[in-house]
C-alpha cells in the first residue's frame, strides 16, 4: 500500500512540475499539424479531372512541379518531402494520374507511391481482319498518352502477328507493352496448330499472309475454307492471284473496289501485277482464317466472287467465271 502511495506521490510530483512543459509541447504540436494541414491541401483553385502523365523513369522533383502546374497541388517542394516518407528512391510509377477530386498531398503521396492512376483500365476490341494502323486509332482514343504514329511505328513490323481479340491495358500501358501483349496471344494461340504447320509443307510465314488475304475474302468457314482451296490451286499453276482486298491495305482505305487505275500500281502487294502471295500480310488474322489457310478445301475451283446477295459463288473456268459475274454481280 505504501509502495503505491509513493508512486502516486511521485507521479503528481512530476505532474506539477513539468505540467507547463507539456502544455507548450501540446500546443506547439496542434499548431504545427494544423500548419501543415494547411500547407498540404489542395489549392483552392484546384483543376478537377487534371491528368498528369508521369514519364518513364520520371524523377519526384519533375512530377511534383507538373502537379503544381496543373493545379493540383500547391507546394512542391512539400510533396517530395512527404513522399520520402513513403519511398527510399524518387522513381514513381510511369503513367496517367486523374485527379478528380480535391486530395492532400497525403493522399497524392500514396498515390504516386502506389501506382493508383485514378483511371480504370481500358477495354479495347480488335475484330479479325484488323490492320495496325486501325489497331493504332482505337489505341490513341483509348490510351491518349500513346499516339497512333508511335503504334504504328513499333507494331508495323508485327503485321500479321498480333492477335485480334479484347483486351484491357492499364493508363501504364506503352505502344511496346501493348505490341507485346497482343504478339504474346498470337504465340500462345497458334502453338498447337505446329505439328500442322509442319506436315503442311508451307512456311508459317506464307500461311499468315495467305490467312490475312482470307481473312479479308470471307466470311463464314465454309468460305473461307473454299477460298483458301481456290488461292492455293492458283499459286501452284503459276495464276496471278488477283485479289481485290490487297488494295484496301494498299490504299489504306478499309473498303476496296478497285478502279482499273488501282490495278496498275507497282506494289509488291498487287496481285494482279504480281504472281504469288503479296509481300506480306494484309490484316492481323484471326485463328479461324488461320486454320482455313492450313485446311483448305480440296477442290478444283479457280475462280471465285461475292455476289450482290452476299454469297459467294466458284468457277473452274474463266467461261464459268465470267457467266457468275453476270448473273451476280451486273
Amino acid at each position: 500500500m505504501r509502495v503505491v502511495e509513493a508512486m502516486w506521490s511521485g507521479m503528481e510530483f512530476h505532474l506539477r512540475r513539468y505540467a507547463p512543459n507539456w502544455g507548450i509541447a501540446l500546443v506547439a504540436s496542434i499548431i504545427f499539424f494544423m500548419a501543415l494541414s494547411v500547407f498540404a491541401g489542395p489549392p483552392r483553385d484546384f483543376s478537377a479531372g487534371a491528368i498528369v502523365v508521369v514519364a518513364q523513369d520520371a524523377s519526384a522533383k519533375v512530377v511534383a512541379h507538373e502537379l503544381a502546374d496543373a493545379g493540383v497541388i500547391r507546394h512542391p517542394e512539400l510533396l517530395r518531402l512527404i513522399w520520402r516518407v513513403f519511398r527510399a528512391d524518387e522513381t514513381i510509377p510511369m503513367g496517367a494520374y486523374r485527379f478528380a477530386a480535391p486530395q492532400n498531398l497525403f493522399i497524392v503521396a500514396w498515390r504516386l507511391a502506389a501506382g493508383d492512376y485514378g483511371i480504370p483500365s481500358a477495354r479495347i476490341t480488335f475484330i479479325e481482319g484488323t490492320t495496325v494502323r486501325e489497331m493504332a486509332a482505337k489505341i490513341a482514343d483509348a490510351l491518349p498518352e500513346i499516339s497512333a504514329d508511335d503504334f504504328v511505328s513499333v507494331a508495323q513490323p508485327y503485321e500479321g502477328y498480333l492477335f485480334p481479340d479484347t483486351y484491357s491495358f492499364p493508363p501504364s500501358a506503352s505502344a511496346e507493352s501493348v505490341v507485346t501483349k497482343l504478339r504474346d496471344i498470337f504465340d500462345a494461340k497458334t502453338a498447337s496448330l505446329s505439328a500442322d504447320i509442319a506436315a503442311s509443307g508451307r512456311s508459317f510465314s506464307d500461311l499468315i499472309i495467305m490467312a490475312s488475304v482470307i481473312e479479308r475474302e470471307a466470311r463464314t468457314r465454309e468460305d473461307r475454307r473454299m477460298v483458301a482451296g481456290v488461292l492455293w490451286n492458283r499459286i501452284e499453276r503459276g495464276m496471278p492471284l488477283q485479289v481485290d482486298a490487297v488494295f484496301g491495305y494498299i490504299y489504306g482505305r478499309t473498303t476496296y473496289s478497285p478502279s482499273f487505275d488501282d490495278l496498275k500500281i507497282d506494289s509488291p502487294y498487287n496481285t494482279y501485277k504480281y504472281p504469288g502471295l503479296p509481300a506480306g500480310p494484309i490484316c492481323n488474322p484471326g485463328l479461324g482464317a488461320i486454320e482455313a489457310a492450313l485446311h483448305p478445301a480440296e477442290t478444283r475451283y479457280l475462280y471465285y466472287l461475292t455476289g450482290r446477295n452476299g454469297r459467294m459463288y466458284y468457277a473452274t473456268t474463266y467461261a464459268s467465271h465470267k457467266a457468275n459475274v453476270k448473273a451476280y454481280l451486273k
